[in-house]
Protein backbone atom coordinates (compact mmCIF):
# COMPACT_ATOMS: atom_id res chain seq x y z
CA UNK A 1 0.00 0.00 0.00
CA UNK A 2 1.48 3.73 -0.61
CA UNK A 3 1.06 6.04 1.51
CA UNK A 4 -2.36 7.52 0.04
CA UNK A 5 -3.77 4.26 0.38
CA UNK A 6 -2.56 3.88 4.21
CA UNK A 7 -4.08 7.24 4.97
CA UNK A 8 -7.25 6.54 3.29
CA UNK A 9 -7.40 3.60 5.51
CA UNK A 10 -6.41 5.35 8.76
CA UNK A 11 -8.92 7.38 8.21
CA UNK A 12 -12.00 5.08 6.98
CA UNK A 13 -11.23 3.22 10.54
CA UNK A 14 -11.71 7.03 12.59
CA UNK A 15 -14.68 7.28 10.25
CA UNK A 16 -16.16 4.09 11.53
CA UNK A 17 -15.70 5.12 15.26
CA UNK A 18 -16.93 8.88 15.46
CA UNK A 19 -18.07 8.97 18.99
CA UNK A 20 -14.64 6.85 20.37
CA UNK A 21 -12.83 9.09 17.55
CA UNK A 22 -13.88 12.39 18.95
CA UNK A 23 -13.87 11.50 22.53
CA UNK A 24 -10.21 10.58 21.98
CA UNK A 25 -9.73 13.64 20.53
CA UNK A 26 -11.44 15.52 22.59
CA UNK A 27 -8.30 15.25 25.27
CA UNK A 28 -5.76 16.12 23.14
CA UNK A 29 -7.72 19.53 22.37
CA UNK A 30 -8.23 20.28 25.65
CA UNK A 31 -4.31 19.63 26.74
CA UNK A 32 -3.62 21.98 23.12
CA UNK A 33 -6.14 24.68 24.40
CA UNK A 34 -4.68 25.04 27.73
CA UNK A 35 -1.17 25.32 26.75
CA UNK A 36 -2.19 27.79 23.32
CA UNK A 37 -4.05 30.39 25.72
CA UNK A 38 -1.44 30.34 28.47
CA UNK A 39 1.87 30.73 26.31
CA UNK A 40 -0.37 33.30 24.34
CA UNK A 41 -1.95 35.02 27.21
CA UNK A 42 1.76 35.18 28.72
CA UNK A 43 3.38 36.37 25.34
CA UNK A 44 0.52 39.47 24.79
CA UNK A 45 1.80 39.84 28.63
CA UNK A 46 5.47 40.35 28.10
CA UNK A 47 4.75 42.57 24.66
CA UNK A 48 2.32 44.91 27.01
CA UNK A 49 4.80 45.00 29.92
CA UNK A 50 7.99 45.82 27.37
CA UNK A 51 5.98 48.32 25.56
CA UNK A 52 5.00 49.99 28.63
CA UNK A 53 8.45 49.77 30.04
CA UNK A 54 9.90 51.48 27.20
CA UNK A 55 7.37 54.52 27.21
CA UNK A 56 7.98 55.03 31.29
CA UNK A 57 11.44 54.46 31.02
CA UNK A 58 14.48 55.98 28.89
CA UNK A 59 16.66 52.88 28.53
CA UNK A 60 19.78 55.19 28.27
CA UNK A 61 19.19 56.77 31.95
CA UNK A 62 20.56 54.96 35.59
CA UNK A 63 18.36 55.67 38.54
CA UNK A 64 20.40 55.74 41.85
CA UNK A 65 18.86 55.19 45.26
CA UNK A 66 20.34 54.67 48.46
CA UNK A 67 20.19 51.83 50.05
CA UNK A 68 18.89 48.08 48.83
CA UNK A 69 17.28 48.34 45.56
CA UNK A 70 15.17 46.23 43.21
CA UNK A 71 18.69 44.03 42.59
CA UNK A 72 18.08 43.46 38.64
CA UNK A 73 20.58 42.00 37.05
CA UNK A 74 23.90 42.79 40.02
CA UNK A 75 26.52 43.28 37.82
CA UNK A 76 24.92 43.86 34.55
CA UNK A 77 24.53 48.01 34.58
CA UNK A 78 22.70 47.62 38.82
CA UNK A 79 24.20 47.25 41.93
CA UNK A 80 22.93 47.03 45.06
CA UNK A 81 23.90 48.49 49.17
CA UNK A 82 22.38 49.47 52.38
CA UNK A 83 22.90 52.76 54.09
CA UNK A 84 20.88 54.77 56.40
CA UNK A 85 22.19 57.78 54.35
CA UNK A 86 19.52 60.10 51.63
CA UNK A 87 20.46 61.49 48.71
CA UNK A 88 20.65 65.20 48.10
CA UNK A 89 20.94 67.96 45.71
CA UNK A 90 24.67 68.23 45.75
CA UNK A 91 24.65 64.27 45.16
CA UNK A 92 23.12 65.29 41.76
CA UNK A 93 25.46 67.70 41.14
CA UNK A 94 28.29 65.58 42.17
CA UNK A 95 27.15 63.05 39.77
CA UNK A 96 27.09 65.12 36.82
CA UNK A 97 30.80 65.85 37.00
CA UNK A 98 31.22 61.90 36.21
CA UNK A 99 32.18 61.38 32.68
CA UNK A 100 29.75 59.79 30.24
CA UNK A 101 26.41 61.27 32.36
CA UNK A 102 25.39 63.73 30.05
CA UNK A 103 22.21 64.92 32.45
CA UNK A 104 21.94 64.55 36.37
CA UNK A 105 18.46 65.32 37.82
CA UNK A 106 17.04 64.92 41.40
CA UNK A 107 13.56 63.85 42.25
CA UNK A 108 11.44 63.53 45.43
CA UNK A 109 8.17 62.55 46.29
CA UNK A 110 5.34 61.96 48.96
CA UNK A 111 1.93 60.99 49.30
CA UNK A 112 -0.68 64.07 49.45
CA UNK A 113 -4.23 64.63 49.05
CA UNK A 114 -5.54 67.00 46.17
CA UNK A 115 -8.67 68.89 46.34
CA UNK A 116 -10.78 71.47 44.68
CA UNK A 117 -13.60 72.33 45.71
CA UNK A 118 -15.74 69.38 46.93
CA UNK A 119 -13.56 66.66 45.00
CA UNK A 120 -10.62 65.45 46.26
CA UNK A 121 -8.35 62.23 46.60
CA UNK A 122 -4.83 61.08 47.42
CA UNK A 123 -2.08 60.85 44.80
CA UNK A 124 2.17 61.10 44.76
CA UNK A 125 3.44 64.64 44.33
CA UNK A 126 6.63 64.47 42.70
CA UNK A 127 9.52 67.15 43.04
CA UNK A 128 11.16 67.91 40.17
CA UNK A 129 13.37 70.41 38.68
CA UNK A 130 11.12 71.02 35.07
CA UNK A 131 13.79 72.28 33.03
CA UNK A 132 16.07 69.46 33.53
CA UNK A 133 13.24 66.74 33.78
CA UNK A 134 11.80 67.64 30.67
CA UNK A 135 15.06 67.37 29.11
CA UNK A 136 15.62 64.10 30.41
CA UNK A 137 11.77 62.94 29.00
CA UNK A 138 11.71 65.00 26.10
CA UNK A 139 9.02 62.86 24.39
CA UNK A 140 6.73 62.34 26.98
CA UNK A 141 6.60 64.80 29.56
CA UNK A 142 5.10 67.41 27.24
CA UNK A 143 2.07 69.61 28.29
CA UNK A 144 -0.93 68.71 26.35
CA UNK A 145 -3.05 72.00 28.12
CA UNK A 146 -1.05 74.88 29.18
CA UNK A 147 2.63 74.49 29.87
CA UNK A 148 5.43 73.07 31.63
CA UNK A 149 7.83 76.04 32.80
CA UNK A 150 11.14 76.32 32.30
CA UNK A 151 11.69 78.40 35.17
CA UNK A 152 9.52 77.24 38.11
CA UNK A 153 7.45 79.32 39.88
CA UNK A 154 7.20 78.48 43.61
CA UNK A 155 3.58 77.19 43.89
CA UNK A 156 3.48 75.74 39.72
CA UNK A 157 1.63 72.25 39.42
CA UNK A 158 1.77 70.19 36.15
CA UNK A 159 -0.99 67.62 36.25
CA UNK A 160 -0.47 63.86 34.82
CA UNK A 161 -3.65 63.55 31.86
CA UNK A 162 -5.63 61.19 34.51
CA UNK A 163 -5.57 63.83 37.14
CA UNK A 164 -8.19 65.83 35.27
CA UNK A 165 -10.61 63.39 35.37
CA UNK A 166 -9.13 60.93 37.92
CA UNK A 167 -13.06 59.29 38.03
CA UNK A 168 -13.31 58.96 33.94
CA UNK A 169 -16.99 59.15 34.28
CA UNK A 170 -16.41 63.10 32.42
CA UNK A 171 -16.07 64.38 36.38
CA UNK A 172 -13.39 67.40 36.31
CA UNK A 173 -11.36 67.51 38.82
CA UNK A 174 -8.65 71.02 37.58
CA UNK A 175 -7.69 72.45 34.50
CA UNK A 176 -4.64 74.99 33.69
CA UNK A 177 -5.31 78.08 35.40
CA UNK A 178 -6.85 76.32 38.46
CA UNK A 179 -6.04 76.37 42.11
CA UNK A 180 -5.64 73.15 43.79
CA UNK A 181 -5.25 72.69 47.85
CA UNK A 182 -2.70 69.72 48.79
CA UNK A 183 -2.12 68.95 51.88
CA UNK A 184 -0.29 66.29 53.66
CA UNK A 185 1.06 64.55 57.30
CA UNK A 186 3.94 65.84 59.27
CA UNK A 187 5.53 65.47 62.34
CA UNK A 188 5.13 62.46 65.12
CA UNK A 189 2.95 58.89 64.64
CA UNK A 190 1.25 60.26 68.01
CA UNK A 191 1.16 63.62 66.80
CA UNK A 192 0.00 64.39 63.53
CA UNK A 193 0.08 67.70 61.76
CA UNK A 194 -1.80 68.32 58.20
CA UNK A 195 -0.44 71.24 56.60
CA UNK A 196 -1.70 72.29 53.14
CA UNK A 197 -0.33 74.45 50.19
CA UNK A 198 -1.84 76.06 47.19
CA UNK A 199 -0.41 75.28 43.47
CA UNK A 200 -1.60 77.13 40.73
CA UNK A 201 -2.22 74.55 38.00
CA UNK A 202 0.19 75.76 34.85
CA UNK A 203 0.05 72.74 32.80
CA UNK A 204 -1.47 68.96 31.87
CA UNK A 205 0.76 66.22 30.49
CA UNK A 206 -0.52 64.28 27.34
CA UNK A 207 -1.35 61.26 27.83
CA UNK A 208 1.82 58.75 28.62
CA UNK A 209 1.15 55.32 29.68
CA UNK A 210 3.41 53.52 30.36
CA UNK A 211 5.48 52.25 33.96
CA UNK A 212 6.73 54.84 36.40
CA UNK A 213 10.02 54.29 37.92
CA UNK A 214 11.32 58.07 38.32
CA UNK A 215 9.36 58.74 34.58
CA UNK A 216 6.68 60.45 33.64
CA UNK A 217 3.24 59.37 34.84
CA UNK A 218 -0.37 60.04 34.17
CA UNK A 219 -1.36 59.80 37.64
CA UNK A 220 1.00 62.00 39.68
CA UNK A 221 1.50 65.98 39.72
CA UNK A 222 4.64 67.64 39.60
CA UNK A 223 6.02 70.66 41.24
CA UNK A 224 9.00 72.59 41.26
CA UNK A 225 11.60 70.16 43.99
CA UNK A 226 12.84 73.17 45.47
CA UNK A 227 9.31 73.93 46.56
CA UNK A 228 9.20 70.22 47.76
CA UNK A 229 12.08 70.49 49.79
CA UNK A 230 10.55 73.65 51.90
CA UNK A 231 7.41 72.95 52.20
CA UNK A 232 7.87 68.94 53.10
CA UNK A 233 10.82 70.32 55.17
CA UNK A 234 13.07 67.90 53.80
CA UNK A 235 16.76 68.40 52.02
CA UNK A 236 16.64 64.67 51.21
CA UNK A 237 15.61 63.73 47.64
CA UNK A 238 14.04 60.02 46.50
CA UNK A 239 16.25 59.40 43.61
CA UNK A 240 18.59 60.63 41.30
CA UNK A 241 18.31 60.29 37.80
CA UNK A 242 21.37 60.14 35.28
CA UNK A 243 21.36 60.57 32.02
CA UNK A 244 24.31 58.91 30.20
CA UNK A 245 25.68 60.50 26.67
CA UNK A 246 24.76 56.96 25.19
CA UNK A 247 22.89 53.65 25.70
CA UNK A 248 25.72 51.06 25.34
CA UNK A 249 26.53 48.17 28.04
CA UNK A 250 30.30 49.74 28.12
CA UNK A 251 29.10 53.39 29.19
CA UNK A 252 26.53 51.75 31.62
CA UNK A 253 28.99 49.71 33.24
CA UNK A 254 31.59 52.42 33.47
CA UNK A 255 29.02 54.89 34.98
CA UNK A 256 27.47 52.47 37.49
CA UNK A 257 30.93 51.58 38.71
CA UNK A 258 31.74 55.52 39.21
CA UNK A 259 28.86 55.81 40.93
CA UNK A 260 29.52 53.30 43.13
CA UNK A 261 32.75 54.40 43.65
CA UNK A 262 31.64 58.06 44.91
CA UNK A 263 29.12 57.12 47.46
CA UNK A 264 31.09 54.01 48.63
CA UNK A 265 28.89 51.05 47.52
CA UNK A 266 26.29 52.90 49.43
CA UNK A 267 23.69 53.25 46.83
CA UNK A 268 21.61 51.03 43.77
CA UNK A 269 22.16 51.45 40.14
CA UNK A 270 19.27 50.75 38.69
CA UNK A 271 19.72 50.37 34.58
CA UNK A 272 16.27 49.95 32.67
CA UNK A 273 17.55 47.89 30.44
CA UNK A 274 18.94 45.19 32.83
CA UNK A 275 15.89 45.40 34.37
CA UNK A 276 14.05 44.64 30.88
CA UNK A 277 16.13 42.03 30.32
CA UNK A 278 15.64 40.30 33.47
CA UNK A 279 12.06 40.73 33.61
CA UNK A 280 12.01 38.75 30.37
CA UNK A 281 14.03 36.20 31.55
CA UNK A 282 11.79 35.42 34.82
CA UNK A 283 8.67 35.56 32.25
CA UNK A 284 10.49 32.96 30.23
CA UNK A 285 10.65 30.60 32.96
CA UNK A 286 7.42 30.93 34.05
CA UNK A 287 5.98 30.11 30.79
CA UNK A 288 8.23 26.79 31.11
CA UNK A 289 6.17 26.27 34.44
CA UNK A 290 2.89 26.97 33.17
CA UNK A 291 3.49 24.78 29.80
CA UNK A 292 4.75 22.12 32.28
CA UNK A 293 1.24 21.95 34.22
CA UNK A 294 -0.73 22.44 31.03
CA UNK A 295 1.29 19.40 29.38
CA UNK A 296 -0.09 17.27 32.46
CA UNK A 297 -3.48 16.97 30.79
CA UNK A 298 -1.47 16.18 27.69
CA UNK A 299 -0.17 12.90 29.58
CA UNK A 300 -3.53 12.10 30.56
CA UNK A 301 -5.29 12.51 26.84
CA UNK A 302 -2.22 10.20 25.84
CA UNK A 303 -2.80 7.36 28.24
CA UNK A 304 -6.92 7.93 26.79
CA UNK A 305 -5.62 7.43 23.22
CA UNK A 306 -3.21 4.35 24.43
CA UNK A 307 -6.68 2.91 26.10
CA UNK A 308 -8.76 3.26 23.18
CA UNK A 309 -6.24 2.74 20.33
CA UNK A 310 -5.95 -0.80 22.90
CA UNK A 311 -9.35 -1.72 22.65
CA UNK A 312 -9.86 -0.74 18.83
CA UNK A 313 -7.14 -3.33 18.37
CA UNK A 314 -9.11 -5.94 20.47
CA UNK A 315 -11.77 -5.17 18.56
CA UNK A 316 -10.27 -5.19 14.95
CA UNK A 317 -8.14 -8.68 15.21
CA UNK A 318 -10.38 -10.68 12.93
CA UNK A 319 -10.12 -7.77 10.87
CA UNK A 320 -5.89 -7.59 11.47
CA UNK A 321 -6.28 -11.33 10.63
CA UNK A 322 -7.82 -10.96 7.61
CA UNK A 323 -5.65 -7.99 5.82
CA UNK A 324 -2.39 -10.18 7.16
CA UNK A 325 -3.74 -13.34 5.39
CA UNK A 326 -4.44 -11.37 2.11
CA UNK A 327 -0.24 -10.31 2.57
CA UNK A 328 -0.16 -7.25 4.27
CA UNK A 329 3.30 -6.92 6.09
CA UNK A 330 3.34 -6.48 9.83
CA UNK A 331 5.41 -2.82 9.15
CA UNK A 332 1.91 -1.82 7.09
CA UNK A 333 -0.23 -2.45 9.75
CA UNK A 334 2.06 -0.72 12.10
CA UNK A 335 2.06 2.29 9.72
CA UNK A 336 -1.95 2.40 9.65
CA UNK A 337 -3.06 1.95 13.58
CA UNK A 338 0.03 4.89 13.73
CA UNK A 339 -1.36 7.12 11.35
CA UNK A 340 -4.78 7.14 13.19
CA UNK A 341 -3.06 8.50 16.08
CA UNK A 342 -1.52 11.15 13.74
CA UNK A 343 -4.54 12.31 12.40
CA UNK A 344 -6.24 12.38 15.80
CA UNK A 345 -2.98 14.55 17.57
CA UNK A 346 -3.21 16.59 14.00
CA UNK A 347 -6.78 17.20 14.09
CA UNK A 348 -6.90 17.70 17.90
CA UNK A 349 -4.15 20.00 18.26
CA UNK A 350 -5.65 22.01 14.94
CA UNK A 351 -9.05 22.55 17.18
CA UNK A 352 -7.09 22.81 20.02
CA UNK A 353 -5.21 25.70 18.62
CA UNK A 354 -8.07 27.86 17.64
CA UNK A 355 -10.03 26.87 20.97
CA UNK A 356 -7.14 28.21 22.84
CA UNK A 357 -6.88 31.23 21.28
CA UNK A 358 -10.46 32.28 21.32
CA UNK A 359 -10.17 31.60 25.45
CA UNK A 360 -7.28 33.57 25.28
CA UNK A 361 -8.83 36.50 23.75
CA UNK A 362 -12.45 35.91 25.90
CA UNK A 363 -10.07 36.08 29.15
CA UNK A 364 -8.08 39.13 28.37
CA UNK A 365 -11.74 40.77 27.36
CA UNK A 366 -14.07 39.70 29.97
CA UNK A 367 -11.91 37.74 32.33
CA UNK A 368 -9.37 40.43 33.33
CA UNK A 369 -12.17 43.35 33.37
CA UNK A 370 -14.08 41.23 35.91
CA UNK A 371 -11.15 41.29 38.32
CA UNK A 372 -10.96 44.76 37.72
CA UNK A 373 -7.72 45.70 36.03
CA UNK A 374 -7.87 49.08 34.45
CA UNK A 375 -11.18 50.12 36.49
CA UNK A 376 -12.30 52.39 39.08
CA UNK A 377 -10.42 55.71 40.08
CA UNK A 378 -6.94 56.03 37.96
CA UNK A 379 -6.84 53.01 37.03
CA UNK A 380 -7.11 50.95 40.72
CA UNK A 381 -3.25 50.94 40.20
CA UNK A 382 -1.39 53.74 39.12
CA UNK A 383 0.11 53.04 36.09
CA UNK A 384 -1.71 55.41 33.92
CA UNK A 385 -4.60 53.80 32.87
CA UNK A 386 -4.44 50.20 33.36
CA UNK A 387 -2.82 47.19 31.95
CA UNK A 388 -4.34 46.16 28.12
CA UNK A 389 -3.10 42.74 27.36
CA UNK A 390 -3.84 41.41 23.94
CA UNK A 391 -3.30 38.04 22.83
CA UNK A 392 -0.24 36.83 20.65
CA UNK A 393 -0.38 33.89 19.17
CA UNK A 394 3.52 33.09 17.86
CA UNK A 395 4.71 30.56 14.69
CA UNK A 396 6.59 28.97 17.42
CA UNK A 397 3.79 28.45 19.51
CA UNK A 398 1.30 27.15 17.02
CA UNK A 399 4.31 24.77 15.55
CA UNK A 400 5.10 23.68 19.02
CA UNK A 401 0.92 22.66 20.02
CA UNK A 402 1.09 20.68 16.17
CA UNK A 403 4.16 19.36 17.74
CA UNK A 404 2.98 18.81 20.83
CA UNK A 405 -0.01 17.10 19.54
CA UNK A 406 1.24 15.01 17.44
CA UNK A 407 3.82 13.76 19.07
CA UNK A 408 1.73 12.65 22.36
CA UNK A 409 -0.62 10.65 19.85
CA UNK A 410 2.12 8.65 18.45
CA UNK A 411 3.61 8.48 21.38
CA UNK A 412 1.00 6.91 23.43
CA UNK A 413 -0.78 4.90 19.90
CA UNK A 414 2.86 3.04 19.78
CA UNK A 415 2.39 0.47 21.50
CA UNK A 416 -1.17 -0.91 20.30
CA UNK A 417 -0.05 -0.38 16.77
CA UNK A 418 2.75 -2.23 17.15
CA UNK A 419 1.13 -5.01 19.08
CA UNK A 420 -1.59 -5.00 16.20
CA UNK A 421 1.66 -5.89 13.97
CA UNK A 422 3.07 -9.01 16.23
CA UNK A 423 -0.64 -10.44 15.71
CA UNK A 424 -0.51 -13.73 14.23
CA UNK A 425 -3.14 -14.34 10.97
CA UNK A 426 -4.12 -17.46 12.06
CA UNK A 427 -4.42 -16.98 15.88
CA UNK A 428 -6.38 -13.23 14.63
CA UNK A 429 -8.81 -15.57 12.16
CA UNK A 430 -9.77 -17.19 14.58
CA UNK A 431 -10.51 -14.60 17.33
CA UNK A 432 -13.90 -14.05 18.36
Amino acid sequence: MNVVDIFSYAFSGIRLRKLRAALTTLGIVIGIAAIVALLSLSEGFRVAITSQFERGFALDVLTVTTGRGLGFGLGDGVSSGTSDEYLTLNDSRAIYGISGVKLSTAVTSKSVSLSSGDLSFTITAVGVNFSEYSQLYSSSFVAGNGSVPDSSENNSIVLGARIVDPWQNGTVFARVGDYINVSWISGSITRPVVRSYVFHVVGVLNEIGGFSLGGPSDVKVYIPITTAQAIFETDGVNLILVQLVNGEQSTIDSVTASINTLFDEKVTVMSPAAMLNTFSSILSTIQLFLTGLAGISLLVAGIGIMNIMIVSVMERTREIGILKSLGMKNRTVLVIFLCEAVIIGLLGAVIGIAFGFGLSNFVSRFGLALLGTGNGMLGGQGTGGGLSITPVLTPMVIGGALAFGVATSVLFGLYPARRASKLKPVEALRYE
